[in-house]
């Protein structure tokens, strides 16, 4: 298959509010896929429905050939969260080999997740110690240490300073390069021309599905930030008419 995700016609309400209405889209296997929107525009909703944690009205989520949330998926699925996932009165080192364990990997593979992320100087430290920053990316360790076929990242840079944000972009371009598919949120545009395809996703609807030239040429700008405006008006437009 091509593919690693295919959405069809997702349906996804909370309470009287209908966060995705109708939304459909297809995620290349071995590819950098930003996900970018506002605040409240359906982002996280989208990525819960991949990984197979969100409650849907209707319309089907396929991952990795298979209905999302499904026994198969478990061991081949990365996900980090907003929130930091990991124990706080564990050390980093200990809850990489942790989640480690889950996947019969040894102490090694731990290692060089928290390497990975930029966290071995703090590797003995107790996460209950950590900046919120430090525990974003232990929790990132714990997602890329079995090397999952599909990543999925929920704003994974925010708080991180601008070298090391350059490093795990190009530690995710890196997994893509060995096969790995990566779904990354941000809010950031100067991150999105480090993908391969973008999804622009506002109150629920997918106003661009392209690379991130194509999204400028479908704009008429060089500049993504304005470009990204540009389409919210021609959307904006479409409705009003």
């Amino acid at each position: 298959m091509s593919e690693a995700i295919e959405v069809r016609d997702l349906v996804v309400r909370r309470g009287k509010k209908t966060v995705l209405d109708g939304f459909s889209c297809v995620i290349p296997r071995g590819s950098v896929t930003g996900l970018l929107g506002p605040s409240g525009s359906g982002k996280t909703t989208l990525m819960r429905a991949v990984v197979g944690v969100q409650i849907v009205a209707s319309g089907t989520v396929t991952v990795l050939g298979h209905p999302a949330g499904s026994t198969p998926l478990r061991r081949r699925i990365g996900y980090l969260t907003q929130a930091p996932s990991v124990y706080a009165d564990l050390t980093v080192a200990e809850n990489a080999r942790y989640f480690a364990s889950l996947y019969g990997l040894k102490a090694a593979a731990a290692d060089e997740a928290v390497e990975a992320v930029g966290l071995t100087a703090a590797r003995g430290q107790l996460v209950a110690n950590l900046s919120g920053g430090q525990r974003s990316r232990a929790s990132l360790a714990c997602a890329i240490v079995s090397r999952p076929e599909l990543l999925v990242l929920d704003e994974p840079t925010v708080g991180q300073d601008p070298v090391l944000r350059d490093e795990l972009w190009d530690h995710f371009r890196r997994l893509a390069a060995d096969g790995a598919t990566v779904l990354v949120s941000s809010h950031v545009m100067d991150e999105a021309n480090r993908c391969d395809r973008l999804l622009l996703i506002r109150e629920g609807a997918l106003i661009a599905d392209d690379t991130p030239a194509g999204v400028k040429a479908a704009a008429g700008v060089d500049d993504l930030d304005q470009a990204f405006l540009n389409l919210i008006r021609r959307q904006e437009e479409e409705v009003a008419a």
